[in-house]
């Protein structure tokens, strides 16, 4: 894995250092269309595509996993990618990487049972379970703290930016 995630990251940092202007961009957007009871189909710029569906509990055909799980698994994806690539940088063999995140709810949230309750996921809880064969204990750590600290979904999530909301009537 690492020659080439670090060439590629050596690259990128070097166009980025002789014109920083290039750091800074609109991402990629992510579009759902409800496409029948609760089923969305999510598409992206380059013809991603995903499924997401609510439980049955809710109405939903389970069809896919809810957005709550891939905001989940979007935090994990990412912690885990962004100390895969630091791993690479510096020049750390992993042995085994996994990545957790969890966190806790109440639906009276989201089913509107009571203002007063958020329908927004509670603490977060990002679980890392990592080896190596040529890293200590010490090093790790420290790997996985700064990938924690870089990993921009759980960012995103930690720091909540200023989140608009648009309503075209069609």
């Amino acid at each position: 894995m690492g020659t080439n995630v670090v060439e590629a990251i050596d690259k990128l940092s070097a166009a980025i250092t002789a014109d920083p202007s290039r750091a800074r961009g609109k991402n990629l957007p992510a579009t759902a269309r409800l496409t029948g009871g609760l089923r969305c189909e999510l598409t992206g710029p380059y013809n991603e595509r995903l499924v997401t569906d609510m439980p049955p509990a809710v109405g939903g055909g389970a069809s896919g996993p809810n957005p709550g799980w891939l905001m989940r698994g979007a935090m994990a994806s990412c912690t885990a990618t962004v100390i895969a690539m630091r791993a690479a940088k510096l020049g750390i063999d992993l042995e085994n990487l996994e990545v957790t995140a969890e966190s806790d709810s109440d639906l009276r949230g989201i089913l509107g049972l009571d203002e007063a309750i958020t329908a927004g996921h509670g603490p977060v809880r990002i679980k890392v379970k990592i080896s190596s064969p040529d890293a200590t204990a010490d090093v790790l750590r420290e790997l996985v703290e700064w990938a924690d600290a870089h990993s921009p979904v759980t960012c995103t999530v930690r720091n909540a930016p200023e989140c608009r909301l648009e309503i075209e009537i069609v």
